[in-house]
């Protein structure tokens, strides 16, 4: 595998980590990551933010060794917030900044001077970090409960360039952030200074890097190049894999027939020298020097073809550790008997309606900030007042079927509708997968569901599990299945930032599902090749003043 070689910035010899309740998250990983940006790539539970955090210093390995060459600055997937807290000190620029100003006001107390050291222009490259970030100058002053969740995602980002960390750790830092904001990110990548880990299903920010790594199995690779280039080098070395495995089993076959008529031609010959000892056919001493040499070529050739056998077969078990056997989903969905035609809802602003109808797939994207999750549940009534009255600020109401956002709204002519929220909540902790499922299409046999969830990969004693005790890929699994093995079938699906904290392989999967699905689809995403691999017919943007515009 092509790999990067500059000096490495972190080192892992044989780390392993364990958890309080004994579950093993990694097992002797070995491997390095250069002075570079680096992409840290690798399924859902595969342990990638338990090793950040190693890395970090969050947590303390439980075998093995980590090396860092300079202490590491760390962005957590879940960024937790003091809403009270100075922007100044999300930038980690809070104390120096306040020493700054205390000295300016007349203070000379020597701990200020100590603080400030000889970063005298402390404020002006703060000033610049929020410029980055997207904010104005004044937010230094404020507090971060009133930075959205994007900005405030940003900002940390921003600080962590300010201070020059030599090392810096940002796991899925894209989630939630819109377009806009992701644009921003990502042009403070392609200028980043200092060694750099990213852990991101973004594709987009993947291409930004100068390695690729991948977390597969306890075992660390780095490939010298950005996603896409590690993607098509291992999608070769897979097809050279199965390759060999064919060829491996093709070999083990031919040694089995050669061994099987090696074995034939030696009962053959003994039967044949048997016979003539008997019949006297020639002097007994050489008629017994014949059946010792026998017996020797016999068993010379039996231990030739056993020798090549033995190696077909540990070549076959080589070239089957290449394969990677990773299921993928496989789903054969009940029509949900939605025809080209058929109206399936109605999203407006006052000015101009579009009709989703039929197969259709139709994404709503926009800022954050704007609305989109509130439009999805108002039109889906989880989130509705139960009058009929519109709000005296007009800001949200139900009339006659329709509700109203500002100057957004929308209406849906069919009740057959399954969604997904961002959270992946509504399933119950408590109950089984399988009692999550039947709950959704309590007409299915039990036989008939467990064959439909071994479609989503769950299967055997995993759908007796409780849901409590999945892990993130599981309950996403679950709730898609849930959603989308309901009987009677929906005929929309509605999916709000669908590819938030999914690995790469399940957001193939989640890819191929809606593919496989016959009836409409409206997605809320920043992720725009997501929404190009599902084939979006009619992408609607909703600005913060509520209108809605055909992209």
């Amino acid at each position: 595998m092509p790999a990067h070689t500059l000096t490495p910035a972190i080192v892992l010899d044989r780390v392993s980590f364990t958890w309080a309740d004994g579950t093993v998250a990694l097992s002797d990983v070995s491997g390095s990551f250069g002075t570079g940006r680096t992409g840290l790539v690798g399924r859902n539970g595969s342990g990638k933010s338990t090793l950040l955090r190693l890395i970090a210093g969050d947590l303390t390995s439980s075998s093995g060794h980590l090396t860092r060459t300079a202490d590491a600055a760390y962005l957590p997937q879940r960024l937790t917030l003091d809403i009270d807290r100075p922007v100044a000190d999300l930038l980690g620029v809070g104390d120096t900044l306040r020493a700054l100003r205390a000295i300016e006001s007349g203070d000379v107390d020597p701990r200020h001077f100590d603080t400030v050291g000889s970063d005298w222009d402390v404020e002006a490259r703060a000033h610049a970090a929020l410029a980055e970030a997207g904010l104005a100058p004044d937010m230094l002053d404020r507090s971060v409960g009133q930075l959205s969740g994007g900005e405030a995602v940003l900002t940390a980002i921003a600080g962590i360039r300010l201070r020059g960390a030599p090392i810096a750790l940002l796991d899925e830092p894209t989630n939630n952030l819109d377009r806009e904001a992701r644009g921003r990110l990502h042009d403070m990548v392609r200028s980043w200074r200092g060694a750099l880990v990213v852990v991101s299903h973004d594709t987009a920010l993947l291409e930004l890097m100068d390695d690729t790594a991948e977390l597969y199995a306890n075992e660390l690779s780095v490939f010298g190049g950005p996603y896409s280039q590690w993607r098509a080098w291992l999608d070769a070395e897979q097809d050279a894999a199965r390759d060999a495995e064919r060829a491996a089993k093709q070999s083990l076959k031919r040694e089995k027939r050669q061994r099987i008529e090696a074995e034939t031609t030696i009962s053959r010959r003994k039967a044949m020298g048997d016979k003539a000892f008997v019949e006297k056919r020639v002097p007994k001493i050489i008629a017994n020097g014949r059946r010792m040499a026998a017996e020797v070529s016999a068993g010379k050739l039996r231990g030739e073809k056993a020798d090549r056998e033995a190696s077909a077969r540990e070549a076959l078990d080589a070239a089957g550790r290449r394969v990677r056997d990773d299921a993928s989903m496989k789903i054969d969905l009940p029509d949900p008997g939605v025809p080209a035609g058929r109206r399936i809802a109605t999203l407006g602003d006052g000015s101009r309606s579009w009709i989703v109808q039929g197969p259709e797939r139709v994404a709503l994207i926009g800022p954050n900030g704007a609305g989109k999750t509130t439009l999805l549940e108002r039109l889906l009534g989880a989130v509705v007042e139960d009058s009929g009255d519109t709000p005296d600020d007009g800001s949200s109401g139900r009339v006659d079927g329709e509700f109203f956002l500002n100057s957004a709204h929308g209406t849906l002519h069919t009740d057959r509708v399954g969604y997904l929220p961002q959270r992946v909540d509504g399933l119950d902790e408590a109950a089984s997968v399988l009692d999550n499922v039947a709950a959704a299409a309590p007409q299915v046999g039990i036989v008939e569901l467990r064959n439909r969830l071994a479609r989503f990969l769950i299967r055997g004693a995993a759908v007796e599990r409780p849901v409590a005790t999945l892990s993130g890929g599981e309950r996403f699994r679950v709730a898609l299945a849930r959603l989308m093995l309901a009987d009677p079938a929906p005929q929309l699906l509605v999916f709000d930032e669908p590819t938030n904290n999914l690995d790469l392989d399940t957001v193939d999967q989640l890819v191929d599902a809606i593919g496989a699905y016959r009836g409409a689809v409206l997605v809320v995403s920043h992720d725009d090749a997501f929404l190009e691999r599902i084939g979006v017919s009619l992408t609607l943007e909703l600005d913060r003043e509520g209108q809605l515009t055909e992209r």
